[in-house]
């Protein structure tokens, strides 16, 4: 289990987040093996149309491949398939289940993320006990349709200056402008076509991996 913050800044460097349709015939345990490979330092499980059963089904092979990786696996949106399937964590958006009903639920061993855009629902989610925050979109994305207007780096800031939780830029983040969201305070990236419809998967989170680490070294 992560308790200890340091180490889940660290392992928060580089989600993936996985998506079957830009994963494409490759598919997503495929993409994800080659991701972690690469140096993906966390996978997030992301699918809203897979049925309980099938989602089950591919949480458990992921949550494999990410203990034999060493990396942090969360589960997006399903408490209940999370602690079914022995992944790390969950991350909820902000309608989805309470923070604080989920703590209760999942004790205090298990990483808990919360999407949090505004200032207001980063210093909500830490006060309800959520471990890492999700913020953006910080650049202009088509691979949620949900995303908004993005936020950009000085929008970045701000949401982290009002907590002390890491956070993970989200939202049209790649290989030329992650280092921009790092130096605006973000611990790390989460990216979704930038690796799962990237041609070389291995190849693109290595390159993501090193330039969030070469801007957290500065």
């Amino acid at each position: 289990m992560i308790t200890d913050r340091q180490r889940l800044a660290s392992l928060l460097r580089l989600m993936v987040i996985t998506d079957r349709r830009a994963a494409g015939d490759r598919g997503v345990l495929d993409v994800v093996r080659l991701a972690l490979a690469g140096g993906a330092t966390a996978i997030q499980l992301r699918d809203k149309d897979l049925t309980g059963r099938d989602l089950c089904r591919l949480c458990d092979r992921l949550a494999d491949l990410c203990r034999d990786s060493g990396a942090l696996f969360i589960v997006n949106d399903r408490l209940d398939v999370a602690l079914a399937c022995g992944a790390d964590g969950v991350h909820l958006g902000q309608d989805d289940l309470p923070v604080a009903r989920a703590r209760a639920l999942m004790g205090a061993g298990h990483v808990i993320g919360i999407s949090a855009p505004t200032p207001e629902e980063a210093q909500a989610g830490e006060r309800d006990g959520a471990d890492y925050l999700g913020v953006g979109a910080v650049f202009a994305t088509s691979s949620k349709g949900d995303a908004g207007e993005p936020i950009g780096p000085a929008g970045l800031s701000r949401v982290v200056a009002a907590c002390s939780l890491p956070a993970v830029a989200i939202g049209g983040v790649n290989a030329s402008n992650a280092a921009l969201a790092v130096t605006a305070g973000a611990v790390g990236v989460a990216v979704i076509a930038a690796v799962m419809a990237a041609a070389d998967p291995q190849a693109a989170a290595a390159r993501l991996l090193a330039s969030v680490s070469d801007a957290v070294g500065m």
